[in-house]
Order: C-alpha cells, then sequence, then structure tokens
C-alpha cells in the first residue's frame, strides 16, 4: 500500500486520497439531490439568457438569483458550457427543468471545480509541521488533516447529494488562510476579498481577517513579545490592503453601480423576511430558545394561562420558510441578533489584537467568528457550521469521555425520531417533536464547543510567555 505510507515525503498518499475522493464523488452522481440543484440551473438559466441589467430582478422562479456578483459570472461561464450538454436547462421559463444530461453536467461541475479545495488542502498541508518518530520525519500531522478536509463528510453530502458550490469557496478560503501561513499577506487579502464577492457568508469571518492582516502585516516591527510599536506602524501597507478591497470590488459591483441596481443588489443578498430560523432549526441558540419557548407554550396552554385560539399551530416547527412571532418569549428581530453576533464575536477579536498567537491565534479566532455566527445569526442554515468545522484546529485528545458519551447518544436520538416516532400517536398532535429533539441536542453539543473553544483562548499565554507546568 505505498500510497497510503506516510513516512515519507513523497506525497504519493495525498493524490491517492483526492483521487479516492473523485470516485466517491462520481459514485454519488445519481444520488438525491435538493431544491438546491434547481436553484443553480435556474441560475444558469438566467445570467445565459437575460442581460446583466435584469439578472437580480428576474423572478419567474421563487429561486432568485440571491449570491454576489462574482458568483453570477462564475454561472454565467458554466452556462456557456451548459448549453453543449442540454440547451433546454438554460430557459428560464423551463422550471424544475431536469433531464440525464442537466444532471451530469452540474454534478460534473461541482466535482470538476472541487480541483481548487485539492489544491488549497495540498497547500494547507505545506503550513504544518510533519512530526519526528526516532530519526525520520512522518508526515502523519498532513495526512490526518488532508482526511479531514478532503474526506469531510458533510461538504461530502452538502455539495455532492444536496448539491451546491461549498468545496470550490472553501477552496478560496483555504487557500486564503494558507498564504497568511506563508507570511502572502497580500495575496491571503486579495483572495479573500474574492471570496466576500462570491458568497457573503464569508463576511462572518471578515473580523478575524481584518484584525489579523491590521496587527501582523501593517506593523512591521512587533516585539517578541507580542507586543506592537506604533511608529512601526506602515501606511503604505494600509493603502495596498485598501486598494486590494478597493479593486476587487469595483470589479464585482462597478457594472451594478453604473446601471443604478445596488440597492436591489443587496436587497436580494440580504433577505431578512426570511424568518430567523430555517426551515429545519440550525442547532444553535436560536433552537433553544425556540424549544424553551414551545415549552412554556404547552405548559402555559395546560395551566390555562394561554388562549388556545391566539396560538398558531406548530408556527415554529412546520417546515417552512416563514416569519413567525414567540409565543411566551420576546420575539427576536434581525438587529438583535446582529448585536448578540457581535458581542459574541469581540472577545476573540480583542485577544487576536492583543494576546497575538500569529497565524495559530488567527485561525482560531476565525473559527470562533464563524462559530459565534453559527450560535446567533439570523436565519443560519445548518450547513453553515461547515465554516467552523473546515478551519478548526484538531487537538490530542480529540474526545474526553464525556464528550464521546454525548457522540454516542446521536445514535439513540436518530433511531427514536427516524423509526419510533412516526409510529406513534404523538406523530399527527405533535409533528415538531423529531426535530424540536434533533435541533436541540445538536445545540446543547455546539454550545459546549462554542464555549470550549473561547476558554481555551482566553486563557492561552501571549507570544513569549509559556504556562505553568
Amino acid at each position: 500500500m505505498a500510497a497510503l505510507t506516510i513516512a515519507t515525503g513523497t506525497g504519493n498518499w495525498f493524490s491517492a486520497l483526492a483521487l479516492g475522493v473523485t470516485l466517491l464523488k462520481c459514485l454519488l452522481i445519481p444520488t438525491y439531490h435538493s431544491t438546491d440543484f434547481e436553484v443553480h440551473r435556474n441560475w444558469l438559466a438566467i445570467t445565459h439568457s437575460l442581460p446583466i441589467s435584469q439578472w437580480y430582478y428576474e423572478a419567474t422562479s421563487e429561486w432568485t438569483l440571491d449570491y454576489p456578483p462574482f458568483f453570477a459570472w462564475f454561472e454565467y461561464i458554466l452556462s456557456h458550457v451548459a448549453k453543449y450538454f442540454d440547451q433546454e436547462m438554460l430557459n428560464v421559463h423551463n422550471l424544475n427543468y431536469s433531464s440525464s444530461r442537466t444532471l451530469l453536467f452540474q454534478r460534473f461541475s461541482v466535482i470538476f471545480m472541487d480541483v481548487l479545495f485539492v489544491y488549497a488542502v495540498h497547500e494547507c498541508c505545506k503550513c504544518i509541521d510533519g512530526k519526528k518518530v526516532g530519526k525520520e520525519l512522518t508526515e502523519k500531522p498532513k495526512f490526518i488533516l488532508s482526511v479531514l478536509l478532503l474526506w469531510n463528510f458533510g461538504l461530502l453530502i452538502v455539495d455532492h447529494i444536496h448539491f451546491q458550490y461549498n468545496g470550490f469557496l472553501f477552496g478560496l478560503m483555504l487557500l486564503s488562510i494558507a498564504r497568511l501561513f506563508q507570511k502572502r499577506h497580500m495575496e491571503g487579502a486579495f483572495l479573500f476579498a474574492v471570496l466576500l464577492h462570491f458568497k457573503h457568508i464569508y463576511l462572518y469571518v471578515a473580523p478575524a481577517y481584518g484584525v489579523y492582516l491590521l496587527r501582523s502585516y501593517c506593523f512591521t516591527a512587533n516585539k517578541p513579545d507580542g507586543s506592537i510599536r506604533w511608529k512601526s506602524f506602515s501606511f503604505v501597507r494600509v493603502i495596498s490592503l485598501g486598494l486590494v478591497v478597493f479593486v476587487v470590488s469595483a470589479l464585482s459591483l462597478g457594472p451594478f453601480l453604473a446601471l443604478n441596481q445596488l440597492p436591489q443588489v443587496f436587497s436580494r443578498l440580504f433577505p431578512f423576511k426570511r424568518g430567523l430560523c430555517h426551515a429545519y432549526w440550525a442547532p444553535n441558540f436560536w433552537a433553544l430558545y425556540n424549544a424553551l419557548d414551545k415549552v412554556l407554550s404547552v405548559i402555559g396552554l395546560k395551566l390555562k394561562f394561554l388562549d388556545p385560539n391566539n396560538i398558531p399551530k406548530a408556527s415554529m416547527t412546520s417546515g417552512l420558510v416563514q416569519q413567525f412571532q414567540h409565543t411566551v418569549l420576546p420575539s427576536v428581530t434581525p438587529l438583535a441578533t446582529l448585536i448578540c453576533t457581535l458581542i459574541a464575536i469581540l472577545p476573540s477579536i480583542f485577544c487576536l489584537w492583543l494576546k497575538p498567537q500569529g497565524p495559530r491565534g488567527f485561525l482560531r479566532c476565525l473559527t470562533l467568528c464563524a462559530l459565534s455566527s453559527f450560535m446567533f445569526g439570523w436565519h443560519v442554515h445548518e450547513k453553515a457550521i461547515l465554516l467552523a468545522i473546515l478551519p478548526m484546529r484538531k487537538e490530542k485528545p480529540l474526545f474526553n469521555w464525556m464528550e464521546t458519551f454525548y457522540l454516542l447518544g446521536l445514535g439513540p436520538l436518530e433511531v427514536c425520531c427516524e423509526f419510533v416516532f412516526p409510529f406513534t400517536s404523538w406523530k399527527v398532535k405533535y409533528p415538531f417533536i423529531p426535530l424540536l429533539l434533533t435541533s436541540v441536542y445538536c445545540a446543547v453539543g455546539i454550545t459546549y464547543a462554542w464555549f470550549k473553544l473561547y476558554v481555551s483562548i482566553l486563557i492561552d499565554p501571549p507570544i513569549g510567555k509559556t504556562k505553568k507546568q
């Protein structure tokens, strides 16, 4: 099994991992796909058959274009390849159109674009040191990192079953992280700026990038203990970073500014009318908040404190994307979630500035920003957890006994929700129970992980100091 030999520097094992996961993706081509398959087909049709002035106004389908302009241009380029597979998929009025050629094109387009993700993982592996065993330097840490990233089952499910292009986008993010580790700051900044104009969800981690680049790149002579000399502040580097952001933003938004369409573009990018939670609650703080409100409403009905005629039936658990009002607890607004998110992010940002840990500290801060936005953001999709999971640093021991026990509890939970509950009399009267139990159980684990990660970053000493053993 020479391909899996990890004690040499040949890199054959990386090629084997990449090829193996690509073959698995090919096997997943005929599997189920979600409505996002139709979403991206519709975006292909919009960008191919309509002028740019209509891209962010077109509303024949409910799946309107709601990604930033770079992604729209990405769909436009793909559409000129798609026309050789099946021209009918590019008709805006062919709603829910599907054919074997359409399926093959869209599936293979995701697999092909994952080449960038593979390259980014390879670059990330260069940023971590091998582990010395005896007189040999083993590449085991790099092998583990490659497996965790290339074979991430969450990403496989979301992209190659559910159907999206997250691998390509995460490739841009990982490559920008790798460039910062390699002290190629301008390249890292450029790649991240481009990424923001492909998918604006990465705004959540922008504070980590901004503070780190200001701290490590714009101050040219940091002291060994991590403190900074204000005299070493480089305005030239600040201006250079600003120019990178300006040029990328101008290329992306400039055409729509010229058409006087920026307000329309932003209204598509930030649709606050979708409600606090997605149809399937992301396991975050708001899942716990919703569950508490549901429990209090049930208790209130039992004790006759609430009027049953004033409570919408399963309003929060109907599986629909919609706005709703809480029954007992105060209803949550987009502004409230923004404030909660900022409060959750600020300690990690201050730590990155005051207690620098180099690229390692940046990566922790980035993970906390992503996890905090997942915990407290507005209308969070459950798949957004990948934004925190993929860049997260793995340390040993991986799990303690309590964490292992918690993870093992997911098995019985799913058995009860998927196989036992459907055969009970509660299915009709309490249809929300499986969703509530799954979201709340997972929310407890993610809240614990968020808290534990925060503790680790707060107690770590600054550069130049060590913990007492």
